[in-house]
């Protein structure tokens, strides 16, 4: 090899490199972050909204009574002044939960929706409970095929209908979500996975998400810590936010990497009684979910 032809390819190999890595830098994992407006209780819209980019995104999940009232303001306030305070501060209405709605009834919010330009709508499974094996996985069928007439409509609309794995619910364990995408096939079917409703223990979690993959729609990042059915102390309530409790969302998050998931992720708790704000005031709520966000930022640095 002459020295004109070794630099040659030298300098290729480098250029060659240099751009491989300048496409793994732009192309690492991140985590698309939705705000979820039951955080902040009976506050305002107004103000959720104006928290939203303070949080680390300009996506925003609005939930009804009982867990907020935020939906409800929106109707009440009317859509074109929602759709100015959304313009006012970069923020998109990304989803909306309702579970007060059930999966049945969501032909009226598919629309308002897709008016805002969201793509998703959570809801909860309706069925038998306590079910497990051949019996879980017709029952899960059944309500698919149930569910298909509805779902061709939330389809023509561009959106997702979300089913949440909720306790005391058909859809609220491993084999019932994985049945459930089986079922929805290339339907606008998925998942809104919520660890807290899920044995405590990162590989299971880690494991089903690898099963899931980017039917996941939803990732609430959310831990059981002490629960959230009964008053207790704040400090413990708080244990539901990732970073506080006992959940490692490390093996969660390598998951999440290893299947290129590009859904959305839901810092969430609940508080008792529902419908109050997590903290006493919206500032504080925003600093909470801004320390788990650091929390699973900073778990992401290391995978």
């Amino acid at each position: 090899m002459n020295r004109r032809t070794f630099i040659r390819q030298t300098t290729i190999a480098a250029a060659t490199l240099a751009c491989s890595r300048l496409h793994a830098a732009g192309s690492a994992f991140k985590l698309n972050y939705l705000l979820g407006s039951a955080m902040y209780g009976n506050l305002p819209l107004a103000t959720v909204i104006e928290e939203t980019p303070r949080t680390g995104t300009q996506l925003l999940d609005v939930w009804p009574r009982k867990h907020g009232t935020q939906r409800e303001q929106m109707d009440e306030i009317g859509h074109e002044k929602v759709a100015e305070l959304l313009a006012k501060y970069g923020v998109k209405l990304a989803v909306s939960t309702r579970y007060d709605l059930g999966p049945f009834k969501l032909q009226d919010e598919m629309t308002i929706v897709k008016k805002f330009g969201g793509s998703v709508i959570v809801t909860g499974g309706v069925g038998p409970v306590g079910l497990t094996g051949d019996d879980l996985k017709k029952a899960v069928q059944e309500f698919v095929e149930k569910l298909k007439p509805h779902l061709v409509k939330a389809g023509e609309s561009g959106i997702t209908i979300a089913i949440e794995n909720h306790a005391r619910n058909l859809i609220d364990s491993p084999d019932s979500l994985r049945w459930l995408v089986e079922f929805g096939k290339d339907l606008p079917l998925g998942v809104e996975l919520a660890p807290y409703h899920l044995p405590q223990d990162a590989d299971v979690i880690a494991g089903l998400v690898k099963d899931l993959g980017n039917r996941i729609k939803i990732f609430c990042a959310w831990q059981y810590g002490r629960g959230c059915m009964k008053p207790m102390p704040k400090d413990e309530e708080l244990l539901q936010m990732p970073g506080r409790g006992s959940l490692d969302f490390t093996p969660i998050l390598q998951a999440l990497k290893a299947v290129h998931y590009t859904g959305f992720t839901e810092i969430f708790m609940h508080p008792t009684p529902r419908g109050i704000p997590i903290l006493p005031t919206a500032t504080e709520v925003t600093q909470e979910i801004n320390r788990a966000r650091q929390y699973l930022e900073g778990r992401l640095a290391v995978i």
